[in-house]
């Protein structure tokens, strides 16, 4: 049985009609075309499709529309400005950082709750904030130093 489920998604107010057990993933890639949030494993492993929900990183593949039902959403399009990338997403192009590009918005939507709560996270930090997100192309040198140049960079605009 479908209902309505109301949601602010990026700044904007949007309602669905879904059933209750439809995943925030589905919301976002079915019904409001907001693709950039992948869907890796769909058992919340790899982090993927990792979305802020009130501020938190969460697997929106664990999600259902009633837990996310009147809550705030941002996804990795809710980052840019102006269609723009921000400070964070230029970080991991200028590194070459994103690889095949697939983990990419997960990763990038941890670090900004990462950089949300401590704007100088250390090296090891960094790796722990990002220990739920898997990227299965190489190591993660290079998604380090782009949350590492995005804080540094940030800082000095200050």
């Amino acid at each position: 049985m479908k209902r309505d489920y109301q949601l602010r998604v990026n700044g904007k107010e949007v309602t669905v009609n879904v059933s209750a057990t439809t995943t925030l993933i589905e919301i976002l890639r079915d019904h409001l075309q907001l693709t950039g949030t992948k869907e890796g494993c769909g058992k919340g492993e790899c982090g993927a499709c990792t979305v802020l929900l009130n501020g938190e990183p969460v697997n929106s593949c664990l999600v259902l529309a009633a837990q996310a039902d009147g809550q705030d959403v941002i996804t990795i399009e809710g980052l840019e400005s102006d269609r723009k990338a921000n400070k964070l997403q230029q970080a991991f192009v200028d590194v070459g950082a994103v690889q095949c590009g697939y983990c990419t918005p997960g990763m990038i939507i941890s670090s900004k709750a990462l950089l949300d709560k401590n704007p100088q996270p250390s090296r090891e930090i960094i790796r722990e904030a990002l220990s739920g997100n898997i990227c299965r192309c190489t190591g993660y040198t290079k998604i380090i130093d782009a949350v590492e140049k995005a804080s540094v960079k940030a800082l000095k605009e200050e």
